[in-house]
Protein backbone atom coordinates (compact mmCIF):
# COMPACT_ATOMS: atom_id res chain seq x y z
CA UNK A 1 0.00 0.00 0.00
CA UNK A 2 1.42 3.61 -1.12
CA UNK A 3 1.95 5.83 1.73
CA UNK A 4 -0.47 8.94 2.44
CA UNK A 5 0.91 12.23 1.70
CA UNK A 6 0.30 14.95 4.07
CA UNK A 7 -2.15 17.92 3.95
CA UNK A 8 -0.14 20.68 3.10
CA UNK A 9 0.31 23.98 5.85
CA UNK A 10 -0.56 26.93 5.13
CA UNK A 11 2.59 29.03 4.25
CA UNK A 12 3.23 32.48 5.61
CA UNK A 13 1.49 34.16 2.43
CA UNK A 14 -1.15 31.81 2.14
CA UNK A 15 -1.77 28.43 1.52
CA UNK A 16 -0.16 25.96 -0.22
CA UNK A 17 -1.33 23.83 -3.65
CA UNK A 18 -1.18 20.74 -2.70
CA UNK A 19 1.68 18.27 -3.61
CA UNK A 20 1.35 16.22 -6.91
CA UNK A 21 -0.15 12.95 -6.84
CA UNK A 22 1.94 9.93 -8.44
CA UNK A 23 0.11 7.19 -8.02
CA UNK A 24 -3.72 5.95 -6.48
CA UNK A 25 -3.66 4.47 -2.76
CA UNK A 26 -6.17 3.74 -0.87
CA UNK A 27 -6.57 6.86 0.77
CA UNK A 28 -5.14 9.68 -1.78
CA UNK A 29 -8.76 10.64 -2.71
CA UNK A 30 -9.42 11.73 1.00
CA UNK A 31 -5.94 13.43 0.61
CA UNK A 32 -6.51 15.66 -2.53
CA UNK A 33 -9.85 16.62 -0.14
CA UNK A 34 -8.40 17.96 2.23
CA UNK A 35 -5.85 19.33 0.13
CA UNK A 36 -8.16 21.51 -1.68
CA UNK A 37 -10.30 22.46 1.53
CA UNK A 38 -6.83 24.08 2.62
CA UNK A 39 -6.35 25.40 -0.17
CA UNK A 40 -9.74 27.17 -0.03
CA UNK A 41 -9.40 28.11 3.49
CA UNK A 42 -12.12 25.65 4.59
CA UNK A 43 -10.14 22.99 6.30
CA UNK A 44 -11.07 21.95 9.72
CA UNK A 45 -8.59 21.96 12.46
CA UNK A 46 -8.22 21.10 16.00
CA UNK A 47 -7.87 24.47 18.18
CA UNK A 48 -6.79 24.48 22.01
CA UNK A 49 -9.40 26.47 24.41
CA UNK A 50 -7.29 29.50 25.63
CA UNK A 51 -8.38 33.12 26.71
CA UNK A 52 -11.26 34.50 27.72
CA UNK A 53 -14.56 32.63 26.46
CA UNK A 54 -16.49 33.75 24.16
CA UNK A 55 -17.12 30.76 21.55
CA UNK A 56 -18.29 28.05 24.16
CA UNK A 57 -22.34 27.06 24.92
CA UNK A 58 -21.41 26.73 28.51
CA UNK A 59 -24.03 29.78 28.79
CA UNK A 60 -24.57 29.40 32.50
CA UNK A 61 -21.12 28.46 33.56
CA UNK A 62 -22.59 24.89 34.89
CA UNK A 63 -19.71 22.91 33.23
CA UNK A 64 -16.98 23.74 36.47
CA UNK A 65 -20.18 24.39 38.68
CA UNK A 66 -18.97 23.18 42.13
CA UNK A 67 -22.58 21.31 42.78
CA UNK A 68 -22.11 19.41 39.41
CA UNK A 69 -18.99 18.17 40.84
CA UNK A 70 -20.12 16.92 43.96
CA UNK A 71 -22.87 15.96 42.45
CA UNK A 72 -20.59 13.48 40.42
CA UNK A 73 -18.51 12.46 44.03
CA UNK A 74 -21.79 11.90 45.56
CA UNK A 75 -23.04 9.40 43.08
CA UNK A 76 -19.86 7.55 42.38
CA UNK A 77 -19.18 7.42 46.74
CA UNK A 78 -22.99 5.73 46.28
CA UNK A 79 -21.88 3.47 43.78
CA UNK A 80 -23.32 4.83 40.22
CA UNK A 81 -21.06 3.18 37.74
CA UNK A 82 -18.83 5.53 35.18
CA UNK A 83 -20.05 3.07 31.77
CA UNK A 84 -23.63 1.23 31.42
CA UNK A 85 -22.37 -1.62 30.24
CA UNK A 86 -24.66 -2.34 27.06
CA UNK A 87 -27.20 -0.74 25.36
CA UNK A 88 -30.76 0.45 27.59
CA UNK A 89 -32.76 -2.57 25.66
CA UNK A 90 -30.39 -5.10 27.24
CA UNK A 91 -28.03 -4.41 30.84
CA UNK A 92 -27.46 -1.12 30.56
CA UNK A 93 -30.53 0.53 31.85
CA UNK A 94 -29.76 2.03 34.83
CA UNK A 95 -32.02 3.30 37.36
CA UNK A 96 -29.97 6.79 37.26
CA UNK A 97 -31.49 7.02 33.73
CA UNK A 98 -35.36 6.34 35.23
CA UNK A 99 -35.05 9.24 37.67
CA UNK A 100 -33.46 11.68 35.04
CA UNK A 101 -35.91 10.45 32.36
CA UNK A 102 -39.00 10.98 35.40
CA UNK A 103 -37.52 14.40 36.62
CA UNK A 104 -36.53 15.91 33.00
CA UNK A 105 -40.80 15.45 32.41
CA UNK A 106 -41.60 17.06 35.66
CA UNK A 107 -38.87 19.64 34.98
CA UNK A 108 -40.16 19.96 31.56
CA UNK A 109 -43.78 19.79 31.63
CA UNK A 110 -44.36 16.61 30.22
CA UNK A 111 -45.21 12.79 30.35
CA UNK A 112 -42.37 11.52 29.61
CA UNK A 113 -38.53 11.96 28.59
CA UNK A 114 -35.92 9.73 27.18
CA UNK A 115 -32.07 10.39 27.64
CA UNK A 116 -29.99 10.26 24.99
CA UNK A 117 -26.08 10.03 24.43
CA UNK A 118 -26.04 13.37 22.54
CA UNK A 119 -28.20 15.80 21.24
CA UNK A 120 -26.98 14.58 17.70
CA UNK A 121 -27.72 10.79 18.59
CA UNK A 122 -31.37 12.23 19.78
CA UNK A 123 -31.40 13.99 16.45
CA UNK A 124 -31.36 11.11 14.48
CA UNK A 125 -33.21 8.90 16.81
CA UNK A 126 -36.34 11.43 16.36
CA UNK A 127 -35.81 11.97 12.23
CA UNK A 128 -35.54 8.37 11.56
CA UNK A 129 -38.30 6.96 13.59
CA UNK A 130 -41.13 8.98 14.04
CA UNK A 131 -42.01 10.30 10.61
CA UNK A 132 -43.09 7.30 8.43
CA UNK A 133 -43.35 5.97 4.91
CA UNK A 134 -45.99 8.73 3.59
CA UNK A 135 -45.68 11.42 6.03
CA UNK A 136 -43.76 14.89 4.85
CA UNK A 137 -41.29 16.85 7.38
CA UNK A 138 -40.81 20.59 6.77
CA UNK A 139 -38.18 21.88 8.36
CA UNK A 140 -36.38 25.18 8.67
CA UNK A 141 -33.63 25.68 5.86
CA UNK A 142 -31.09 26.51 8.61
CA UNK A 143 -32.20 23.61 10.67
CA UNK A 144 -28.88 21.35 12.11
CA UNK A 145 -27.12 18.56 10.20
CA UNK A 146 -27.76 16.33 12.92
CA UNK A 147 -31.42 16.73 11.94
CA UNK A 148 -30.44 16.31 8.35
CA UNK A 149 -28.78 13.30 9.18
CA UNK A 150 -31.49 11.39 10.60
CA UNK A 151 -34.24 12.62 7.81
CA UNK A 152 -31.38 10.69 5.42
CA UNK A 153 -32.38 7.66 7.83
CA UNK A 154 -35.97 8.16 7.33
CA UNK A 155 -38.55 7.54 4.89
CA UNK A 156 -40.63 10.19 5.02
CA UNK A 157 -40.80 13.09 2.05
CA UNK A 158 -38.84 15.92 3.26
CA UNK A 159 -38.73 18.94 1.83
CA UNK A 160 -37.18 22.79 3.37
CA UNK A 161 -38.68 25.87 4.14
CA UNK A 162 -37.93 29.59 4.15
CA UNK A 163 -36.16 30.16 7.37
CA UNK A 164 -38.83 30.88 10.13
CA UNK A 165 -41.17 31.59 8.09
CA UNK A 166 -44.21 30.13 9.01
CA UNK A 167 -46.29 30.47 6.02
CA UNK A 168 -43.77 28.93 3.83
CA UNK A 169 -44.02 25.85 6.10
CA UNK A 170 -48.23 26.09 5.53
CA UNK A 171 -47.71 26.34 1.84
CA UNK A 172 -45.43 23.49 1.69
CA UNK A 173 -47.94 21.05 3.84
CA UNK A 174 -50.69 22.61 1.52
CA UNK A 175 -49.00 21.89 -1.36
CA UNK A 176 -48.19 18.38 -0.49
CA UNK A 177 -52.05 17.75 0.37
CA UNK A 178 -52.61 18.95 -2.98
CA UNK A 179 -50.53 16.16 -4.93
CA UNK A 180 -52.45 14.12 -2.70
CA UNK A 181 -50.22 13.51 0.39
CA UNK A 182 -52.30 11.42 3.22
CA UNK A 183 -49.75 11.10 5.69
CA UNK A 184 -48.71 13.27 8.77
CA UNK A 185 -46.96 16.56 8.70
CA UNK A 186 -43.97 16.93 10.99
CA UNK A 187 -43.40 20.52 11.20
CA UNK A 188 -39.14 20.60 12.13
CA UNK A 189 -37.43 23.38 13.61
CA UNK A 190 -34.59 25.01 16.51
CA UNK A 191 -36.46 27.50 19.26
CA UNK A 192 -32.77 29.44 18.75
CA UNK A 193 -30.62 28.87 15.67
CA UNK A 194 -26.87 28.27 16.63
CA UNK A 195 -25.39 30.36 14.33
CA UNK A 196 -27.76 32.96 13.86
CA UNK A 197 -29.10 33.51 17.05
CA UNK A 198 -32.48 34.06 16.25
CA UNK A 199 -35.33 32.64 17.69
CA UNK A 200 -38.02 30.71 15.55
CA UNK A 201 -41.87 32.54 15.56
CA UNK A 202 -43.19 29.10 17.89
CA UNK A 203 -46.33 30.03 18.36
CA UNK A 204 -47.44 30.62 14.61
CA UNK A 205 -45.54 27.56 13.90
CA UNK A 206 -47.85 25.81 16.89
CA UNK A 207 -51.02 27.57 15.23
CA UNK A 208 -49.48 26.07 11.28
CA UNK A 209 -49.30 22.31 13.06
CA UNK A 210 -53.08 22.80 14.69
CA UNK A 211 -54.07 24.03 11.36
CA UNK A 212 -53.01 20.99 9.11
CA UNK A 213 -53.01 18.09 12.18
CA UNK A 214 -49.24 18.34 12.50
CA UNK A 215 -46.51 17.12 14.63
CA UNK A 216 -44.26 19.85 15.76
CA UNK A 217 -40.86 19.17 16.88
CA UNK A 218 -38.54 21.55 18.22
CA UNK A 219 -35.10 21.28 19.08
CA UNK A 220 -34.35 23.56 22.32
CA UNK A 221 -30.41 22.61 22.62
CA UNK A 222 -29.57 26.40 22.82
CA UNK A 223 -32.97 27.78 24.51
CA UNK A 224 -32.82 25.21 27.45
CA UNK A 225 -31.78 26.71 30.73
CA UNK A 226 -31.41 29.91 29.26
CA UNK A 227 -34.99 31.15 28.21
CA UNK A 228 -38.53 30.23 28.59
CA UNK A 229 -39.99 30.11 32.18
CA UNK A 230 -37.68 28.55 34.30
CA UNK A 231 -35.32 28.27 31.94
CA UNK A 232 -37.11 25.41 30.52
CA UNK A 233 -37.01 26.59 26.51
CA UNK A 234 -38.61 28.79 24.20
CA UNK A 235 -41.73 26.03 23.90
CA UNK A 236 -42.25 25.68 27.35
CA UNK A 237 -45.78 27.41 26.95
CA UNK A 238 -46.67 24.65 24.46
CA UNK A 239 -45.60 21.47 25.79
CA UNK A 240 -49.29 20.54 26.91
CA UNK A 241 -50.11 20.34 23.80
CA UNK A 242 -50.18 16.70 22.03
CA UNK A 243 -48.31 17.26 19.18
CA UNK A 244 -45.27 19.26 20.72
CA UNK A 245 -42.22 17.02 21.31
CA UNK A 246 -39.22 18.75 22.42
CA UNK A 247 -35.17 17.99 22.66
CA UNK A 248 -33.28 19.34 25.23
CA UNK A 249 -29.50 19.07 25.30
CA UNK A 250 -27.59 18.61 28.47
CA UNK A 251 -24.21 19.95 27.12
CA UNK A 252 -24.55 23.62 26.31
CA UNK A 253 -26.47 25.29 29.46
CA UNK A 254 -26.85 22.82 31.38
CA UNK A 255 -22.98 21.94 31.97
CA UNK A 256 -23.25 18.55 31.00
CA UNK A 257 -23.43 15.38 28.47
CA UNK A 258 -26.44 14.16 26.90
CA UNK A 259 -30.07 14.83 25.38
CA UNK A 260 -33.47 14.45 26.76
CA UNK A 261 -36.34 14.63 24.05
CA UNK A 262 -39.65 14.95 25.88
CA UNK A 263 -43.33 14.86 25.08
CA UNK A 264 -46.10 12.11 25.09
CA UNK A 265 -45.20 8.88 26.47
CA UNK A 266 -46.28 7.02 23.19
CA UNK A 267 -42.97 9.21 21.79
CA UNK A 268 -41.13 8.09 23.95
CA UNK A 269 -42.25 3.94 23.46
CA UNK A 270 -41.80 4.39 19.85
CA UNK A 271 -38.00 5.74 20.08
CA UNK A 272 -37.49 2.67 22.49
CA UNK A 273 -39.01 0.04 20.10
CA UNK A 274 -37.85 1.63 16.74
CA UNK A 275 -35.18 3.97 16.62
CA UNK A 276 -32.01 2.48 15.67
CA UNK A 277 -29.86 4.87 17.20
CA UNK A 278 -31.36 4.25 20.49
CA UNK A 279 -31.33 0.56 20.78
CA UNK A 280 -27.86 -0.29 19.07
CA UNK A 281 -25.99 2.09 20.83
CA UNK A 282 -24.34 1.48 24.63
CA UNK A 283 -26.85 3.34 27.09
CA UNK A 284 -25.31 6.76 28.71
CA UNK A 285 -23.40 7.07 31.54
CA UNK A 286 -25.37 6.50 34.63
CA UNK A 287 -22.72 9.10 36.25
CA UNK A 288 -23.73 11.06 33.96
CA UNK A 289 -27.25 11.14 34.50
CA UNK A 290 -27.19 11.69 37.99
CA UNK A 291 -25.28 14.50 37.40
CA UNK A 292 -27.78 16.28 34.90
CA UNK A 293 -29.79 15.65 37.75
CA UNK A 294 -28.13 18.19 39.30
CA UNK A 295 -28.30 20.47 36.15
CA UNK A 296 -32.27 20.51 36.62
CA UNK A 297 -32.33 21.13 39.66
CA UNK A 298 -29.94 24.49 39.37
CA UNK A 299 -32.30 25.71 36.99
CA UNK A 300 -35.01 25.68 39.30
CA UNK A 301 -32.54 26.82 42.21
CA UNK A 302 -30.56 29.77 40.84
CA UNK A 303 -32.58 32.00 38.51
CA UNK A 304 -29.77 34.59 39.55
CA UNK A 305 -27.58 32.55 36.88
CA UNK A 306 -30.11 33.39 33.87
CA UNK A 307 -30.96 36.98 35.31
CA UNK A 308 -27.10 37.64 35.16
CA UNK A 309 -26.53 36.20 31.82
CA UNK A 310 -29.35 38.42 30.35
CA UNK A 311 -27.37 41.25 31.36
CA UNK A 312 -24.47 40.64 30.23
CA UNK A 313 -26.04 39.99 26.72
CA UNK A 314 -27.90 43.29 26.45
CA UNK A 315 -24.32 44.81 27.73
CA UNK A 316 -22.68 42.87 24.89
CA UNK A 317 -24.98 44.26 22.62
CA UNK A 318 -24.36 48.11 23.90
CA UNK A 319 -20.86 47.40 23.08
CA UNK A 320 -20.89 45.79 19.95
CA UNK A 321 -23.64 47.94 18.09
CA UNK A 322 -25.76 45.17 17.38
CA UNK A 323 -29.72 45.31 17.90
CA UNK A 324 -31.36 44.95 21.47
CA UNK A 325 -33.68 41.95 22.29
CA UNK A 326 -31.81 39.23 20.87
CA UNK A 327 -29.95 36.39 22.49
CA UNK A 328 -26.33 35.04 23.64
CA UNK A 329 -25.33 33.88 20.38
CA UNK A 330 -24.14 36.97 18.56
CA UNK A 331 -23.06 36.23 14.54
CA UNK A 332 -20.93 39.13 13.18
CA UNK A 333 -21.13 38.49 9.57
CA UNK A 334 -17.81 39.50 7.48
CA UNK A 335 -18.74 36.95 4.25
CA UNK A 336 -15.12 36.29 2.88
CA UNK A 337 -13.98 33.23 4.63
CA UNK A 338 -10.41 34.45 5.13
CA UNK A 339 -11.26 37.26 6.31
CA UNK A 340 -12.98 35.48 8.90
CA UNK A 341 -10.73 33.25 10.19
CA UNK A 342 -8.12 36.25 9.73
CA UNK A 343 -10.25 38.10 12.37
CA UNK A 344 -10.95 35.06 14.56
CA UNK A 345 -7.04 34.93 14.73
CA UNK A 346 -6.68 38.55 15.23
CA UNK A 347 -9.04 37.81 18.36
CA UNK A 348 -7.41 34.94 19.68
CA UNK A 349 -4.32 36.55 20.00
CA UNK A 350 -5.56 39.35 22.03
CA UNK A 351 -6.83 37.31 24.70
CA UNK A 352 -10.20 36.75 23.41
CA UNK A 353 -11.41 32.90 22.45
CA UNK A 354 -13.50 33.89 19.21
CA UNK A 355 -14.21 31.05 16.29
CA UNK A 356 -14.70 32.05 12.80
CA UNK A 357 -17.47 29.90 11.27
CA UNK A 358 -17.50 29.04 7.38
CA UNK A 359 -19.16 27.40 4.94
CA UNK A 360 -20.90 24.91 4.58
CA UNK A 361 -21.53 25.54 8.53
CA UNK A 362 -23.01 28.47 6.96
CA UNK A 363 -24.49 29.51 3.60
CA UNK A 364 -22.03 30.66 1.06
CA UNK A 365 -20.91 34.30 1.74
CA UNK A 366 -22.04 33.89 5.18
CA UNK A 367 -18.39 33.57 6.77
CA UNK A 368 -18.95 34.64 10.16
CA UNK A 369 -17.75 35.04 13.93
CA UNK A 370 -19.82 33.25 16.29
CA UNK A 371 -19.69 35.48 19.80
CA UNK A 372 -20.97 33.32 22.38
CA UNK A 373 -22.08 35.42 25.51
CA UNK A 374 -21.02 32.93 28.88
CA UNK A 375 -20.93 33.60 32.73
CA UNK A 376 -17.50 32.86 32.06
CA UNK A 377 -16.95 36.30 31.03
CA UNK A 378 -17.95 40.11 33.04
CA UNK A 379 -18.58 43.11 31.85
CA UNK A 380 -15.18 44.31 31.36
CA UNK A 381 -14.18 41.55 29.36
CA UNK A 382 -17.02 42.52 26.62
CA UNK A 383 -15.66 45.78 26.81
CA UNK A 384 -12.58 44.85 26.13
CA UNK A 385 -13.98 42.03 23.32
CA UNK A 386 -15.44 44.78 21.43
CA UNK A 387 -12.67 47.03 21.26
CA UNK A 388 -10.03 44.48 20.11
CA UNK A 389 -13.17 43.70 17.80
CA UNK A 390 -13.28 47.33 16.34
CA UNK A 391 -9.40 47.41 16.06
CA UNK A 392 -9.01 43.81 14.03
CA UNK A 393 -12.12 45.28 11.49
CA UNK A 394 -10.02 48.54 10.87
CA UNK A 395 -7.12 46.51 10.11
Amino acid sequence: MGRVRAIPAPAASGVSPPPPYEAPVPLDLHAQDLARLAQANRLRTLAPATGRDFTSNDYLALATAPRLAHAAADAIARGVPLGSGGSRLLRGNHPEHEALEAEAAAAFGTEAALFFPTGYAANAALFAALPREGDLVVHDALIHASAHDGLRLGRATRVAAAHNDAEAFADAIASWRARGGTGTPWIAVESLYSMDGDRAPLADLLAVAQRHDAMLLVDEAHATGVWGSGGRGLAADFHHHANVVTLHTCGKALGCEGALVCGPALVRDVLVARARPFIFSTAPSPLIAAVVRESLRILADEPDRRTRLHALIRTAEAHLGTPPGGTQIIPVLLGDDARAMAVAARLRAAGFDVRGIRPPTVPAGTARLRIAITLHADAAAVAALAQALRGALDD
